[in-house]
């Protein structure tokens, strides 16, 4: 457990624009940021970040929470995971003592996952830098590659010793599930029993967004070509290579400091370049880029320029992935190295302003790229030509922005000598057929492949009818603020008194002996209620930063909004403006009176459902009394609704 005091520390001290900041590309929106959504696609931002508040409100989405809650929902952490994380961050001390054995085995799956990777990168790193052989074999070959201590410790580089079981038996000492590291790819097990997998390797974590390692990439130094030169760990529960960028974790800072991310093929390249001062670099470690790893990119920048070593082979296999670049309406640019060179080796040779100013003065527009490569196959050929051509018009009509397809079109009608008319004639057949093709897959039904019992789902907890929502609202908002009461006693005389918000709307609901609605509602009603009781009112900031996601979730949904009219432009027009807090208490009094209208009407629905079955006679009389009651309570109620608001 961590206690409460850390957790108050931990709140405190953790800015969320910063640490949110590591995972979306953030600017500057009045007293708020904004940026895109990491949680769907979007091409309008619509994610906000409040400092002051210490929230963020994802409106695509409809997530929305605090600091922890953010972690929780986008790193998959549990709320304790979280919490470390902000504390390992902002060095803040958890008193805990170390786990066991026992309490690590029933940790649950995924945590247990990461530990064993966090183990295994001791073990490695361990390994290189304390062992003999390890020096010797492992640390030579870093050393030989050019990296110096400060790189390989910022990169965490180990090396697996060549003994068959080291690793396993330093891991079943420690306690460690042997199973989960097989899960892992970390032992292999054979009719002999239990081996390392990576033995005589060096090792290449794979960190995700936060710095957890998910992964390793391990290097052989041996020159046998019946050998693998590169094993990576299998995907697991917690490493999918299609949604992992090996150095984003690294480079992100610098990747939105030059707003552009530089793309590489290899551990090496990325480790290269780092050191030699370009950190806005990534690798795709060897797989062609997916979906995935280009939304990874687009959080924090819209350009990415690929890096390519002159392989004639992968450069026709990047044609695909520049074309999933363009269709998620990021600007893409590639640069080719000279022969012989590959970022590493160029990155090992030349200073920062040198690899700069050769990437700057290289880089080329798809366009460009693509036509260079491709004339190469035409010699010449018009039908290769005219095939090249509409290849090239075809990446054009992946592009969402009509102007930037049209400046590629002039681009590309300038380049051929052909007329942009017949260009874009092409390109809106293209589209059409695109766009013909995506209706009707979206209206093609599935065939039946055998008949299937459905299972019926759980009801799922209502999230509230808006009139309780809008007490809540006010509660959150304005609960701790004062509030000055006139009323007439029994005798005509009028009385006074200073209360709070909360205070006086849950004696305007308790006096009705009334209720929320089980669930988020009702649990911060509840709260607030045991608050008021003590004489205390929770401030927003408590509900913010509450345990329960839900809770959170809804609070930051309910005070924040996407639209906010500048008081200048009421200013500017002279109109004159009231804000809810200057007719507070009229607000209070619609929304109660909104809420007990909606009790009667629920009332009176049920009582009616009721008279519908098989009933007594006596039990008819009764219901229908007591329907009577509730029609006259709702009467007199919208009689007062309807009336001038105390003022």
């Amino acid at each position: 457990m961590i206690p409460k005091d850390v957790i108050d520390e931990i709140f405190a001290t953790a800015r969320i624009e910063e640490v949110i900041g590591e995972f979306v590309q953030l600017k500057r929106s009045g007293s708020s940021m904004k940026g895109l959504s990491p949680f769907v696609k979007e091409k309008t931002p619509s994610f906000m970040v409040s400092p002051s508040k210490g929230i963020f409100k994802d409106f695509s989405s409809g997530k929305g929470g605090n600091v922890v809650s953010f972690l929780m929902e986008h790193e998959a952490m549990s709320y304790p995971e979280a919490l470390r994380w902000l504390a390992d961050k902002y060095k803040i001390e958890i008193p805990e003592d170390k786990a066991t054995p026992e309490e690590i085995a029933q940790r649950n799956e995924r945590e247990s996952l990461f530990l064993i990777n966090k183990f295994a990168l001791q073990y490695f790193e361990d390994s290189m830098w304390e062992d003999n052989m390890g020096r010797a074999v492992g640390l030579s070959y870093f050393k030989e590659r050019g990296f110096t201590e400060d790189t390989m410790r910022k990169f965490q580089l180990g090396y697996c010793l060549e003994k068959g079981e080291a690793l396993h038996d330093a891991a079943k000492k420690a306690g460690y599930n042997l199973e989960h590291l097989v899960k892992l790819g970390l032992i292999k097990k054979n009719d002999r029993g239990y081996f390392d997998f990576f033995r005589g390797r060096v090792m290449f974590p794979i960190h995700n967004l936060t710095g957890r390692v998910v992964g390793f990439g391990g290097r052989t130094l041996r020159n046998d070509k019946k050998i693998a030169k590169y094993f990576n760990s299998p995907e697991s529960e917690i490493y999918n290579k299609s949604k992992v960028l090996y150095g984003l974790y690294q480079s992100k800072s610098g990747v939105v400091r030059e707003d552009n991310c530089l793309l590489v093929e290899g551990y090496t390249d990325v480790i290269s370049m780092h050191q030699n001062g370009v950190d806005n670099v990534v690798a795709s470690s060897g797989t062609a880029l997916t979906e995935d790893q280009i939304r990874l990119i687009n959080r924090y920048t819209q350009n990415i320029t690929i890096l390519f070593d002159g392989d004639a082979a992968g450069i026709k296999a990047s044609f695909r992935g520049i074309d999933m670049i363009l269709e998620q309406g990021m600007n893409v640019r590639i640069v080719l190295f000279p022969d012989g060179d590959d970022p590493d080796s160029y990155a090992r040779a030349h200073s920062e302003d040198e690899i700069r100013s050769f990437i700057g003065s290289n880089a080329k527009d798809f366009i460009s790229f693509k036509t260079d490569i491709l004339l190469q196959e035409a010699n010449n050929d018009p039908i290769k030509k005219a095939k090249l051509i509409k290849e090239i018009v075809e990446s054009i009509a992946l592009i969402p922005d009509q102007i930037t397809r049209s400046v590629y079109l002039k681009e590309c009608s300038d380049r051929f000598e052909m007329e942009e008319q017949s260009l874009a004639f092409e390109l809106s057949k293209i589209r059409n057929k695109k766009f013909n093709e995506n209706l009707r897959q979206e209206d093609r039904l599935p065939e039946p492949i055998a008949p299937v019992k459905v299972q019926p789902k759980e009801p799922v907890a209502p999230t509230g009818h808006f009139q309780e929502r809008d007490i809540i609202r006010l509660l959150l908002n304005f609960g701790t603020e004062t509030l000055h009461v006139e009323w007439e006693d029994e005798d005509g005389e009028t009385q006074s008194e200073d209360t709070t918000v909360a205070a006086y709307i849950i004696e305007q609901i308790e006096s009705d002996k009334l209720s929320l609605s089980p669930g988020p509602l009702g649990d911060i009603y509840e709260v607030f209620c045991q608050s008021n009781e003590k004489g205390e009112v929770p401030g927003v900031e408590h509900f913010y930063a509450h345990q329960d996601p839900a809770i959170s979730s809804l609070s930051v949904d309910l005070c924040t909004s996407l639209y906010h009219l500048s008081d200048n432009w009421w200013e500017m027009h002279k109109i004159e403006t009231k804000s809810e807090n200057d007719n507070l208490q009229d607000s209070i009094l619609s929304a109660v009176f909104a809420f007990k209208m909606l009790k009667l009407d629920m009332l009176i629905s049920h009582s009616q459902e009721k008279l519908k079955g098989e009933i007594s006679d006596e039990d008819m009389i009764a219901l229908l009394t007591e329907q009577k009651q509730y029609i006259a309570a709702r009467k007199a109620l919208a009689g007062i609704m309807n009336r001038t608001i105390l003022r």
